[in-house]
């Protein structure tokens, strides 16, 4: 994505709440749109990330930004402002594959709620990864996308990696990066062992619609159930302010594609790891000021049928996480 057209996007996600920063960030009710449909037993959240005190979880040296404190009791205070009973944390870029305080949050919360999805390295144990597969861990993520990674011969090198990690412990790959990637390693990823989810709308940009380059291949591997894709974080692939309105087509393929194979997510509590002028990795850069009662009232805008959606927001999370 170009740097210009990511700033115009922060730019819309900025301005759409004086006091958004502050209330809808955290996850605060009275900032919320209230829902408009009825959710389904053991609706999930698939996609959001907590950031601890940093006195006592620092980051990682390397990190593109730093956001503010996001808690687990926050975290609790917007499922249940959207009544939702299930969770997946995913671990976020600034801690690097130190994933301590994703656990400890992921133990707060319990297993009867959450699941967690981890970032390692090859200086990761397998004793390391047998104890988060016993916390809650179900998979590992690959962030290409915020460190601006775009080589497919990187990509190829990482999925391997994973893949080998992944496969004796019964456990899925999370991919963060463009269709483009993806159609580079689209082979790979059919012939993959192990299962593969693609993070917000599989990095398509909204604006190019359906026809863009490489989201056939997304398309593919969702229609032939070798990949998952969460409708997640739309205001991060969309060229417009809410509601976001030139995402619909892109939903709308992949619900067609292969409804078993699609995944909601916030994105909460919406991080803004945009490269600002002026703004260091080490400054704190507030949270977007997204409303999650209205990102989640898309869906049935995107999928109108409500089996599809009891599938989305249910019951593939329910066999992908193990709930």
């Amino acid at each position: 994505m170009a740097g210009g057209r990511l700033l115009r996007r922060r730019d819309l996600m900025l301005g759409a709440s004086a006091a958004g920063l502050a209330a809808i960030g955290i996850g605060r009710a009275a900032a919320m749109t209230p829902l408009n449909f009825t959710l389904p037993q053991g609706a999930c959240d698939c996609h959001v990330h907590v950031v601890g005190n940093p006195a006592r979880y620092p980051m990682a040296a390397g990190r593109f930004y730093t956001p503010p404190e996001a808690s687990p009791q926050a975290l609790l205070d917007l499922q249940r402002a959207l009544g939702l009973e299930r969770v997946v944390l995913i671990q976020p870029s600034f801690y690097g594959a130190d994933n301590a305080f994703m656990l400890d949050a992921l133990r707060q919360l319990g297993l009867g709620r959450a699941r967690a999805v981890a970032v390692v390295d090859e200086a990761t144990p397998d004793t390391a990864l047998m104890a988060m597969r016993a916390a809650g861990v179900r998979g590992i993520r690959i962030n290409l996308e915020t460190a601006g990674l775009h080589d497919p011969a990187v990509a190829h090198e990482r999925l391997l990696a994973a893949i080998a990690r992944c496969r004796p412990l019964g456990w899925h790959i999370q991919l963060y990066t463009k269709p483009t990637i993806i159609a580079a390693l689209q082979d790979e990823l059919a012939a993959s062992p192990v299962p593969i989810v693609f993070d917000h709308f599989a990095g398509a940009d909204a604006a190019l619609g359906v026809a863009q380059t490489g989201f056939d291949a997304v398309l593919a591997l969702v229609r032939s159930g070798k990949a998952y894709v969460k409708l997640s974080a739309p205001y991060r692939e969309s060229a417009k302010g809410p509601p976001y309105d030139d995402i619909g087509p892109l939903a709308a393929a992949l619900a067609a594609a292969n409804p078993a194979r699609l995944l909601w997510g916030s994105d909460w509590p919406h991080p803004d790891g945009a490269r600002v002028p002026g703004r260091a990795a080490t400054d704190i850069a507030p949270f977007l000021a997204i409303d999650d009662g209205l990102v989640l009232n898309l869906l049935p805008r995107w999928i109108p049928d409500s089996g599809a959606r009891r599938m989305i927001l249910a019951d593939n999370p329910k066999q992908l996480y193990g709930f």
